[in-house]
């Protein structure tokens, strides 16, 4: 008996993935394997599934490295708190389809998982912060759809930092909502132009067409390298008070 082959199947020339791609095994009748890389549409863009690859820009990327950098900085020291970026969250709503927020922010968590999916039931807790960077092909979906859907599955703060296009140039601008007993209400910003974000104890603004963290005096919070030597720190604190624990349950012991 032959053993069944398997290939990938390549994509066409051009620009066939526009959203981005999944890839889907399908079996012939022969009992031959081959993997089809199949462009995702809006709607799975909205609603992924796990190993979905969607496609973003450069600036894209840079805008959510830098927020995951900073949130994951300042909540390093806090215990249950989790920053998610390109996570997939699967809510307690049966109506309600998974989404894959840029970022969100979890309060409360009992244990840190390598998650592909965080399962709102199953960890009994909910985003409180969910954040979306626009790009063109999906901007849509952020604004409007999205809006509803984040406001329905309990998120309590919707921010949306929005790439359009102004005269030919991109250009910056944010976006807040906090959820009420009736719909989101809009977050005002200061004469700044930016957004106070409650459960983060943080200003999110745009300066020079960067989006910058602002602690809650007004100082910018800085790029990778300072929140890294910050991260360390406040990782070797925890430790250091875990192992102490240890040796006081080893001590009562």
């Amino acid at each position: 008996m032959s053993v069944p082959t398997q290939e990938v199947t390549a994509a066409p020339p051009g620009n066939p993935f526009p959203y981005g791609w999944r890839y889907v095994e399908r079996t012939a009748p022969d009992g031959s394997v081959t993997v089809e890389q199949v462009p995702l549409t809006l709607e799975d863009v909205l609603h992924p599934q796990e190993g979905d690859q969607v496609t973003h820009s450069d600036l894209h990327q840079r805008i959510c490295v830098y927020l995951y950098n900073v949130l994951r900085g300042l909540l390093a020291g806090v215990p249950g708190a989790v920053v998610l970026h390109d996570v997939r969250i699967a809510w307690d709503d049966p109506d309600l389809k998974a989404h894959g927020p840029d970022l969100a922010v979890i309060f409360g968590v009992r244990a840190r998982k390598n998650w592909s999916t965080f399962d709102v039931a199953a960890e009994g807790v909910r985003p409180t912060v969910i954040i979306e960077v626009t790009s063109p092909e999906t901007r849509g979906i952020d604004l409007t759809v999205k809006l509803d859907e984040y406001d329905l599955a309990g998120v309590e703060f919707y921010i949306i930092v929005d790439v359009a296009q102004r005269r030919g140039q991109e250009t910056l601008r944010l976006l807040g909502y906090r959820r009420t007993p009736t719909v989101y209400a809009v977050l005002p910003p200061d004469d700044q132009g930016r957004l106070w974000i409650e459960p983060l104890r943080i200003w999110l603004g745009v300066q020079d067409q960067q989006v910058v963290c602002y602690d809650a005096a007004g100082n910018p919070i800085g790029d990778y390298p300072d929140l890294q030597a910050a991260l360390a720190t406040a990782e070797q604190r925890i430790a250091a008070l875990e192992a102490e624990l240890r040796r006081l349950r080893g001590d009562q012991g």
